[in-house]
């Protein structure tokens, strides 16, 4: 089997406590992760060795139930959680990563890297199944990001409405 990885940065309007607090909570993931429809089962949050499950748009039309467990916890820098349920995807893993930055007028920010590896099997066929699923996939990525800096801004602004 072939492993693949898809990798997509963007930067974060926010202190990288407020990233972290966000995307730790794991009963939050429809609010801005673009491929989630509803988080079914979840503990709150992002805990070590414990799962939560989403039901999940894929490819097109198709809709998944995925679980994911929390593999590694780095608070503030790196949480690694591996998932089930996205045939015929295999052994995929997330990666959040965040680093302080700053943004173009000098407020605290955070650069995020979202990294998704994977598995296909299939052999020739499983290589044109990536290629048709990863232009949607880093897009789903970009937009989960973008929706995460739209969701945390708009509560920013409402704490100081």
């Amino acid at each position: 089997m072939t492993k693949f990885h898809v990798t997509e940065h963007a930067v974060v309007d926010a202190p990288v406590e407020r990233v972290w607090e966000v995307v730790s909570r794991t009963d939050r993931y429809a609010e801005w992760v673009a491929g989630a429809i509803e988080v079914t089962a979840h503990h709150g949050v992002a805990t070590l060795g414990r799962t939560y499950a989403e039901r999940n748009r894929t490819l097109g039309p198709l809709r998944t139930a995925s679980v994911w467990t929390v593999v590694e916890i780095d608070p503030l820098r790196r949480r690694v959680d591996t998932g089930v349920g996205f045939a015929p995807l295999k052994d995929v893993t997330s990666v959040f990563e965040f680093e302080p930055t700053r943004n173009s007028d000098g407020r605290e920010a955070t650069r995020m890297t979202y990294r998704v590896e994977y598995t296909i099997g299939l052999g020739p066929v499983g290589l044109l199944l990536d290629r048709i699923q990863r232009p949607g996939m880093r897009a789903n990525m970009r937009t989960s990001m973008a929706g995460l800096n739209t969701l945390i801004r708009s509560e920013t602004a409402g704490a100081h409405g």
